[in-house]
């Protein structure tokens, strides 16, 4: 057995899978899998007893444009096959942005997440009318978490501090050098 990398029409990609699944299925050939990785465009994997077969699985098909020479074990497309999940980090109050249409580049608030559904409900910020939108958590891109406004609040109210400090540093330097002004007078 091996895995083969089939050159397909870059965006034909299901529909070459979809041709070349159903000529495997009517010739009943030894083709053990058959799959498009995520994020590999132009290209599918297919496990095949032999390269005769794989080419046989492939031959004369539209967007299919052949096979490449190498054969792959699995170890080498592993990282391709398995999902990468990473866990998103959306509270209620962070400011998104939409990424997916058709609300596409459109910053919303987060009024609720439902992680089970993989979904939150947002309501978006140039709205007139504030309507409440579902949309897929892997569509929104966070811009800014509720507890940063908080933070920022926080950052100028440390600027005032340091800028009343600063005054009053300022004015014990004037002390200081009335004082040495004095203390020169004296010799």
């Amino acid at each position: 057995m091996a895995i083969f990398v089939i050159k397909v029409t870059t965006n034909k990609e299901d529909r070459a899978l979809e041709m070349i699944s159903e000529k495997v299925r009517k010739k009943n050939l030894q083709v053990f899998s058959l799959t498009r990785a995520h994020g590999l465009r132009g290209y599918m994997l297919l496990e095949a007893i032999d390269r005769d077969t794989a080419e046989e699985a492939a031959f004369n098909l539209p967007y299919v444009k052949g096979i490449i020479g190498k054969t792959l074990v699995y170890d080498e497309i592993k990282n391709m096959l398995t999902p990468n999940i990473e866990e998103m980090k959306i509270d209620k109050g962070d400011i998104v942005e939409i990424i997916g249409e058709p609300f596409k580049k459109e910053k919303a608030k987060v009024t609720r997440v439902d992680k089970t559904k993989g979904e939150v409900v947002v309501s978006l910020l140039n709205a007139v009318v504030p309507i409440p939108v579902t949309v897929k958590i892997d569509n929104v891109r966070v811009l800014r978490r509720e507890e940063d406004a908080g933070s920022e609040n926080k950052t100028e109210e440390k600027e005032k501090n340091s800028s009343s400090t600063e005054q009053q540093s300022l004015s014990t330097d004037e002390n200081f050098q009335e004082d040495i002004d004095e203390f020169g007078a004296r010799l």
